[in-house]
């Protein structure tokens, strides 16, 4: 970025910073009252639909015609203006590392940058919160874009042609979105190792309340739907046997006299009788599974009744705050100890292409691709019912290249609630930086599931075994990690990479779909012995 020279809009301010930085809009309340703002105007789309079994596919990736936001001569000002003495102090220090050709004192504002810049954000990312924010200060912390001059024309352009507004109802947000819904009660913050919530806060409390009762909802839901199709089976079933039974044919040598009943149709008839008993019973459990899914109903309409009215400005702000403080750990996160930190998009670090940009379309086409190889990714089991839980994936504004996932369930309902998978937006491989986060959700889920007995049961206890038994050294979970990725780029295709006790224990607890293993059936000994051991496990009922 040496060759940039000074920025005209940042010489300008140099000139009068003070005048272009001192509030000139009178203070508002924090939240709006508004129906949209209070979330009341629709449906909450963040709860999961159990009935969804696959991602949107996306067919529209970009806008055929660029916003004019970033061509805004002003727009600097706009990201910087009526904010406190963090806006003025990021623009001191962004000034002398753009002008500064030292490499030296370079990097020295370089660390000062990366400082006034996340304290600058976290006012950004309250006021986004109450959606108080304007257009450039919200895509300024979308984007990490404080400076578009910092960009090349051609990627400024390839920027103001992203799909602004959420179009799918596919839990994949950007930061100003995810501010937003965390201010709007409709997400709550994510989980840290210290309770940030004091006892009298009420509305927080209610919340999570909510949040259990929409689990128990949800699986009383999935409960009632289950038993009702078992019931339709049943009586299917009693009608294909009905039918059978009122065929006839003619007796030999009689005319209008049909056959008695052959050994067949009588065995169908005893089996009717057993049937009926069963088909009473299910009707039985389907009468206690409504009462129970009209309880759970009430008890989150009236939770929900008590969380609205007790929402406070103060709640949501404190919740934004912590938010914020998690959002920049997350971001360190997915650069690593040793990766670029720098939060502000600039041509000096930006390399990537349109398809390569962690946006919410190119997100969700790669967790599609993903769940078409691993169908039972975003799966969670309750009471022997597979549910469809997908995570919330939180886009980061950051150069790193590690996906993860922060939390693979909310704690207050572990039934249906959703995961958060964090994504860094510009990784030098997109589909590498979601697979490791989908292999870190994975191990999580696996090892909450399995509770105390990670270390011996299930997907984590046997690769674990293998682990020690292999005496490896280091985090097991990496190991994980690296391996999963393996499997869905190479092994899914027939490229033998993992250690075969790996390899089995991979198509055991994480198996491809049908059309997959037939395939690689084909391929080699190795995956026809597998998929040998499936028809085994099938024929004892013990898969």
């Amino acid at each position: 970025m040496d060759d940039l020279g000074l920025d005209p809009e940042l010489a300008a301010l140099l000139d009068n910073s003070p005048a272009v930085l001192s509030p000139q809009i009178p203070k508002k309340t924090l939240f709006s009252t508004s129906l949209e703002a209070s979330g009341v105007a629709q449906d909450n789309e963040n709860s999961v639909d159990l009935t969804v079994r696959s991602f949107e596919t996306i067919t529209h990736f970009f806008e055929e015609t660029p916003h004019t936001v970033f061509d805004d001569p002003a727009y600097y000002k706009k990201v910087l203006g009526n904010e406190n003495e963090s806006a003025q102090r990021l623009h001191t220090v962004l000034s002398r590392y753009v002008t500064c050709q030292d490499p030296k004192d370079r990097g020295v504002y370089r660390q000062q940058l990366i400082t006034a810049y996340w304290d600058f954000a976290s006012n950004i990312a309250i006021k986004t919160g109450s959606g108080r924010a304007e257009p450039a200060k919200r895509l300024a912390l979308r984007f990490g874009l404080l400076l578009p001059s910092l960009l090349t024309p051609e990627q400024k352009t390839m920027f103001a042609k992203i799909i602004d507004k959420k179009t799918t109802r596919e839990a994949v947000f950007y930061l100003d979105e995810w501010f937003r819904e965390i201010g709007a009660g409709k997400i709550n913050p994510s989980s840290t190792d210290e309770a940030k919530t004091a006892r009298k806060d009420e509305s927080s409390r209610f919340q999570q309340l909510l949040n259990k009762a929409e689990g128990k909802l949800q699986s009383a839901e999935n409960l009632l739907r289950a038993k009702s199709e078992e019931k339709n089976r049943a009586e299917n079933e009693i009608r294909q046997r009905l039918e059978s039974i009122f065929q006839h044919a003619s007796l030999g040598g009689f005319s209008g006299i049909q056959e008695a009943y052959t050994d067949v149709q009588k065995k169908a008839l005893v089996e009717i009788v057993e049937t009926l008993k069963n088909l009473l019973s299910l009707d039985k459990e389907l009468v206690s599974f409504i009462r129970d899914y009209e309880s759970a109903d009430s008890d989150v309409k009236s939770l929900q009744q008590k969380v609205d009215a007790s929402g406070g400005g103060q709640t949501n702000t404190s919740g934004i705050s912590a938010e914020f403080d998690t959002i920049r750990q997350m971001a360190k996160m997915t650069c690593g100890r040793q990766g670029n930190h720098f939060p502000i998009l600039t041509r000096e670090y930006f390399h990537a292409s349109p398809r390569e940009i962690g946006i919410r379309e190119n997100v969700i086409e790669t967790l599609r691709w993903i769940e078409s190889i691993d169908p039972e990714a975003y799966c969670r089991i309750y009471k022997s019912q597979l549910n469809r839980i997908p995570p919330f994936a939180i886009l980061i504004p950051s150069y790193g290249d590690y996906g993860f996932c922060w939390e693979p369930f909310d704690r207050y309902n572990r039934i249906t609630s959703r995961g958060r998978i964090a994504v860094p937006m510009y990784s030098k491989n997109l589909q590498l930086a979601v697979l490791t986060a989908i292999a870190d959700l994975r191990w999580q889920v696996a090892k909450e599931k399995a509770s105390y007995y990670w270390m011996e049961e299930g997907l984590t206890g046997n690769y674990y075994q293998w682990f020690q038994a292999q005496k490896l050294k280091g985090d097991v979970k990496e190991y994980f990690i690296n391996d999963y990725v393996m499997w869905i780029l190479k092994e899914s295709d027939g490229i033998q990479k993992l250690d075969k006790e790996v390899r089995g224990v991979f198509w055991r607890y994480m198996p491809f779909p049908p059309e997959i293993k037939a395939k690689l059936k084909t391929r080699a000994l190795v995956y026809q012995e597998l998929c040998q051991r499936d028809a085994n496990r099938e024929m004892s009922d013990g898969y």
